[in-house]
């Protein structure tokens, strides 16, 4: 590739940035749900290979009407109307909801979704379950997806942090989108995600198995990205500074490793060369850049949107009710400028040191004087504050348990004493449906 201008390079990713700004009357959220497919009896992880395996399931769900997305013979992927259904490395099965204003229409897709695939799995004596991490199947045992993408990002891994194969097959997470007006109001919502990272990782806990036995720590996906590689996870280099915006969010892109490029017309792995050295901003595609936005994992990402990726994957409604807590806090300006002077000097460091902390205590980890758990206690107080009549009810759940100074893995750590089977079985989405 000849010489480019590093300008050009940053300005080009600076006015995707200004490009996707919205009005606020035009404000949705996005959300990507993550599940793994168990056996019921057993909790071992259901491969995407063989009969009954994961393909079956998306083969059922194409028969019923959905469209599949195919990578040669392999069937990969589904989409319906508003919903879209992939897989990630290790089979893990993520719904994708079209951007919606309301929390209680994400609600209805979410439903929509779970009426349709839970029958199947019923059939087939199969679960669909939230947790964290692969709660019995150990990630040497899953075949990884034959997937070219995956192929190049298990290689790359190989030589990176302890973990990154752990990440790629073993987690599962509750992925959020939020608008933004405004360069101004990126900044604020993008430090403010940062800043609350530790404290929303330890709210929303939800591993209490490692490898199929039980993780005498806290906080393991957390964990688990901290050991993944430092190019591409944790928080944003320069997230704190002064002078944060979208030119520091594209320098961020631009000096780090796309590991491979997809540019719409094929898949090449790109190693270990650093995207500047890639990108030509007078010719590419947009597929291009919006693929390597998504090929860098931090806990709070900036595509079209901010992007927030810090909780484990948890049942209906404590879901629901992360999503309620983001809205009241993210789209309600008063709340939003409130928590943004709360968190505005908090630094790199801080965040680190309260990462570190919360793996060893949980909700009593502290980021700088205050416990996690009374910053959770605070910040559904506000949020409250900034949601309708009807959308409060869904931090009700996640209300009670904190106030219980409770998360999901300690939920399920009680309830341990029942046996594995049944303290995890409130993570089961298939319960949902059980007729009583």
């Amino acid at each position: 590739m000849e010489k480019v201008s590093h300008r050009n390079q940053v300005n080009e990713i600076v006015n995707y940035f200004k490009d996707n700004e919205k009005d606020k009357e035009d404000f949705k959220i996005g959300i990507e749900l993550e599940h793994f497919v168990i056996d019921k009896d057993t909790l071992q992880t259901i491969s995407y290979y063989g009969e009954g395996g994961v393909e079956d399931t998306l083969k059922e769900l194409e028969s019923n009407g959905w469209e599949g997305s195919y990578e040669g013979e392999y069937l990969l992927g589904l989409n319906n109307a508003n919903k879209v259904i992939t897989l990630e490395p290790g089979s893990q099965l993520e719904l994708s909801i079209k951007p919606q204003k309301d929390i209680k229409d994400i609600e209805k897709e979410y439903f929509q979704f779970l009426t349709e695939i839970i029958p199947i799995l019923n059939r087939k004596n199969q679960g669909l379950i939230a947790v964290g991490y692969q709660p019995e199947t150990k990630i040497d045992d899953i075949k990884i997806l034959p997937k070219k993408r995956y192929d190049y990002m298990f290689e790359y891994f190989k030589d990176k942090g302890s973990h990154a194969h752990n990440m790629m097959k073993g987690t599962a997470s509750l992925q959020l989108a939020f608008d933004y007006s405004s360069e101004e109001d990126y900044i604020k919502k993008f430090k403010t995600a940062s800043a609350l990272s530790p404290v929303v990782y330890a709210m929303f806990e939800n591993a209490l198995y490692f490898e199929g036995q039980k993780w005498n720590k806290h906080n393991l996906r957390s964990f688990i990205w901290e050991n993944c590689d430092k190019d591409r996870s944790g928080i944003v280099k320069g997230t704190f500074d002064e002078d944060f915006g979208y030119e520091k969010y594209a320098e961020y892109i631009l000096n780090g490793p796309p590991i491979f490029i997809d540019n719409g017309r094929g898949v090449y792995s790109t190693g270990d060369k650093r995207y500047k050295e890639i990108f030509n901003p007078e010719d590419y595609s947009l597929e291009e850049l919006e693929h390597v936005l998504t090929m860098f994992f931090p806990d709070v990402r900036t595509k079209k949107y901010v992007e927030i990726r810090m909780m484990d994957a948890v049942p209906y409604p404590l879901n629901f009710s992360a999503i309620a807590l983001w809205k009241g806090i993210l789209y309600d300006e008063n709340n939003l400028n409130m928590v943004y002077e709360y968190i505005k000097d908090i630094s790199q460091e801080d965040v680190d040191r309260a990462k570190d902390d919360i793996i060893d205590k949980g909700l009593d980890g502290k980021l700088r004087d205050k416990s996690i758990y009374e910053i959770g206690k605070w910040l559904i107080d506000i949020s409250k504050n900034g949601l309708k009549n009807g959308e409060k009810e869904y931090l009700k759940y996640l209300d009670e348990m904190i106030v219980d100074k409770k998360n999901p893995y300690e939920l399920i750590k009680n309830r341990e004493v029942k046996g594995k089977k049944e303290a995890l079985s409130w993570c089961i989405l298939n319960n949902l449906f059980e007729v009583n």
